[in-house]
C-alpha cells in the first residue's frame, strides 16, 4: 500500500518556479540558430576590417573578438558531435 501512495517523478519534469518558461510550454535551446547567429556575428566582425581606420587598434580588437567567436563556434560543433560518445 505504501508504494502506491508514492508518486515517482520522471526526472525530466521542470518546475515552473525554477524555469519560468516551463509554464507556457517551451523549455530548450536553438542549437542551429545559435550556430547561425554566431557565424553571422563573426562574418560581421571581420567585415568591419574594411574601412577608414587610421590606427590598428580597432583591427586588433576586431580580429581578436572575431577569432574568439570562431573558436567558440568550432568548440561547440566538436562538443555536439562527440556528445554521444560520453
Amino acid at each position: 500500500m505504501a508504494n502506491k501512495a508514492v508518486e515517482k517523478r520522471t526526472g525530466t519534469e521542470v518546475d515552473p518556479r525554477d524555469e519560468p518558461s516551463a509554464e507556457w510550454g517551451w523549455h530548450g535551446s536553438f542549437p542551429k540558430g545559435t550556430q547561425a547567429g554566431g557565424w553571422i556575428t563573426a562574418i560581421a566582425l571581420f567585415a568591419m576590417l574594411i574601412g577608414n581606420h587610421e590606427g590598428n587598434t580597432e583591427n586588433i580588437w576586431l580580429i581578436g573578438l572575431g577569432s574568439a567567436v570562431v573558436i567558440g563556434l568550432l568548440w561547440d560543433l566538436r562538443r555536439r558531435r562527440t556528445a554521444w560518445r560520453r
